[in-house]
């Protein structure tokens, strides 16, 4: 998985062969194969493998706004680099498959959940939000937005924008939408 990651940053989709793999390696296509059958799966499996090795801690700091904060710190220093790359390395992947970021990201997610829906769940645990929200994109938008970010500027997120995405966009969005009671 190492050399895919490696092929796949340095060639993009295009350049990331089996036989280029297999050289980075130092093995053979045949010992490849079994385990990815074809070259989409092989570089899909890269992809979760190298994030996985640089993890996100989800943090429970016992307050909705600082696990928000916290996470998007995190993120932004974790994975500035892997966010802009994935996107721009597998372009010509999405468009061959028909799949897209999203698809990715969905694989990507832990037990199922995105790390804001998780954080907005215990908000609600905790009273801090009176229920949970039905709009999806209110519930990522601090990710959507820092990805945005890094995407537009290939540089890691200002202090500055990560606190204004959390607390002039997310939290008034949160505590204004339906059923939820203002702060």
């Amino acid at each position: 998985m190492d050399a895919a990651w490696s092929v796949l940053v340095e060639t993009g989709y295009d350049g990331s062969t089996y036989e280029a793999v297999a050289a980075r390696a130092e093995t053979s296509r045949p010992v490849i194969y079994p385990r990815c059958s074809d070259r989409a799966s092989l570089l899909l499996a890269a992809v979760p493998d190298h994030l996985r090795k640089q993890p996100i801690h989800l943090p429970d700091t016992g307050n909705l706004r600082d696990d928000a904060l916290e996470f998007s710190r995190n993120t932004n220093q974790t994975r500035e680099d892997s966010t802009a790359l994935i996107g721009a390395q597998l372009m010509t992947y999405f468009r061959q498959t028909g799949s897209s970021f999203s698809d990715l990201r969905q694989s990507l997610k832990r037990n199922g959940k995105a790390a804001f829906e998780t954080f907005v769940e215990r908000g609600v645990k905790r009273g801090e939000l009176r229920d949970f929200p039905t709009c999806a994109r209110v519930i990522d938008l601090p990710y959507d937005l820092l990805r945005h970010d890094i995407y537009m500027t290939l540089r890691p997120v200002s202090e500055a924008s990560i606190e204004e995405i959390v607390d002039k966009v997310w939290m008034p969005l949160l505590l204004a939408s339906d059923g939820v009671k203002a702060q």
